[in-house]
């Protein structure tokens, strides 16, 4: 059976690696395609004469490499991400890339894995609840599906005008209030947390109506499948037939997981853009609206690390989940 996990594994590593090189490539591709130019870009918000700009415009072009053949630009591009350098900021200017996103990354992480842990284990619950319970299901479907098809944005902004607009509870923008320094103090930590709030739900509720109707409807199927009516006539309690009916639908939820990770990487955008929130997704942002090439190229290479490595994650929880993996590939 170890044989088996060897051969799983090195397969699984070798499709990542190839997705990731595919998905790198694009990465370096998109932003090239983009109408414009981002040094012009840049140098407009210097006050400068005509003849000063046409200099300082060859010098950057030159200066950032933008005037290299793209073949040329691609090998350079590739060296650079290999020894973990992410260029200079075109927007930010001087600022380099991976300082830009080593800063907006603990903003990402606090809002990010709290709702995405908190909807999947808050969403199957209620799922299965409403599974086993066909009178409480007529009243909470409704409710999981107009959150799941409700857009990541337009909840933000819903929330936004109610909490914040309306009943002033909460900031309408930004991670904390302007004149605190960020730090592990108490004062910090509580500005924060009031800021955090509204993304927090906008990511978490969405996310909740997808999980729960999900395993609303794994749970019918099982406790209709065979196994259940063999515990039910051999005596066994209703406890012990959800346990094992619970176990057999999680294996589609822990799938689904890896998937809504990428999904939730666009909410994420949205949310932060509406909310000002300073994480990846805004950043992101700012560097399309400013056609800035090397922060567009690092925000996605942590996206697609960040993706690939929570499903390479998953896959490795699937299979010692269910043993039929692992015999499939010892087989063959």
């Amino acid at each position: 059976m170890a044989s088996g996990m060897m051969n799983y594994l090195k397969r699984k590593i070798v499709i990542y690696i190839l997705t990731f090189i595919f998905a790198v490539t694009i990465d370096f591709i998109i932003p090239r395609l983009m109408p414009g130019d981002p040094i012009a870009v840049l140098l407009s918000r210097f006050a400068t004469m005509p003849q000063a700009t046409q200099y300082l415009h060859g010098y950057f072009i030159e200066a950032f490499g933008l005037n290299k053949p793209l073949w040329e630009q691609y090998i350079t591009f590739w060296k650079a991400v290999l020894h973990g350098d992410l260029g200079i900021s075109i927007y930010f200017y001087p600022k380099p890339v991976a300082q830009i996103i080593k800063e907006a990354l603990p903003y990402d992480l606090a809002l990010l894995v709290p709702s995405i842990v908190a909807s999947w284990i808050v969403g199957n619950w209620l799922g299965a609840y409403a599974g086993k319970n066909r009178k409480l299901d007529s009243y909470l479907m409704p409710v999981f599906f107009f959150l799941q098809a409700s857009p990541y944005f337009w909840f933000a902004i819903l929330l936004a005008y109610i909490f914040s607009v309306k009943l002033e509870l909460f900031p309408l923008s930004g991670a904390y209030s302007y004149g605190i320094i960020p730090s592990l103090s108490w004062a910090f930590i509580k500005d924060y947390l009031h800021h955090w709030v509204l993304p927090f739900l906008s990511l978490f509720l969405v996310q909740l109506g997808g999980w729960a109707i999900g395993m609303r409807n794994m749970i019918i199927y099982e406790l209709e499948a065979d196994y259940v009516r063999y515990l039910e006539a051999l005596g066994s309690s209703e406890r012990t037939v959800m346990r094992h009916a619970f176990k057999n639908a999680m294996l589609p939820q822990i799938t689904g997981l890896a998937l809504q990770l990428g999904l939730i990487v666009a909410g994420n955008v949205t949310v932060q853009v509406v909310f000002s929130y300073p994480g990846i997704g805004y950043i992101l942002m700012q560097g399309i609206l400013n056609q800035d090439y090397f922060l567009i190229q690092g925000c996605f290479l942590v996206i697609i690390l960040t993706v690939l490595a929570a499903n390479f994650i998953i896959d490795i929880m699937y299979a010692l989940i269910d043993p039929r993996i692992k015999a499939a590939y010892v087989e063959g």
